[in-house]
């Protein structure tokens, strides 16, 4: 994989959203056409034999690699929003966060027990997010969950693994 390319290409903006936290903006890899297809197709090597049928993106920038791998993996896509964005009936999962708590939801009928679930998200930090997802995705029993990032924070002291039990398989893009 071309580490470098998706480096030089991922923006840093420090002391946002609150002082002390550098933010790592994906934006910047999702709008230049190489960071696109370098990390579309290192996740498929990745996922390519796993036998994925479903992947879950988590909102919202977990949306757009899990809409270009899904068309790599001829899988399909499943929503993970937050309470309201889902028209039809949904099960949820809350979680806490640093100032309190939030709520995750996806549509009851979209996963069972036959799926091979792919959870996507963009960046892991602390985990509470694809914590929940994980324990969201995991009330419909399906046969087996993967979770994908396409950066994972090791540096900054989040531990962000450290939410999951060892029968969920991680794997990251980059780390920084």
């Amino acid at each position: 994989m071309n580490n470098k390319l998706l480096l030089d290409n991922l923006r840093c903006i420090p002391d946002w959203p609150k002082k002390g936290v550098n933010f790592r903006d994906v934006t910047t890899l999702f709008k230049n056409p190489e960071c696109l297809k370098e990390i579309t197709e290192e996740m498929y090597e990745l996922y390519k034999d796993k036998g994925i049928t479903k992947i879950v993106g988590i909102e919202s920038r977990g949306f757009v690699m899990s809409s270009a791998l899904a068309l790599r993996l001829n899988a399909g896509i499943v929503l993970c929003r937050k309470p309201g964005k889902l028209p039809c009936e949904t099960v949820q999962e809350s979680y806490a966060k640093e100032y309190g708590k939030d709520t995750i939801e996806i549509h009851k009928d979209a996963i069972d027990e036959t799926d091979v679930i792919l959870l996507h998200d963009d960046l892991l930090a602390t985990g509470g997010t694809m914590k929940a997802a994980y324990d969201l995705v995991k009330k419909f029993h399906p046969k087996k969950v993967y979770a994908n990032f396409i950066i994972e924070l090791v540096n900054e002291g989040m531990n962000g693994r450290e939410a999951f039990d060892n029968e969920l398989e991680i794997s990251s893009l980059i780390k920084v």
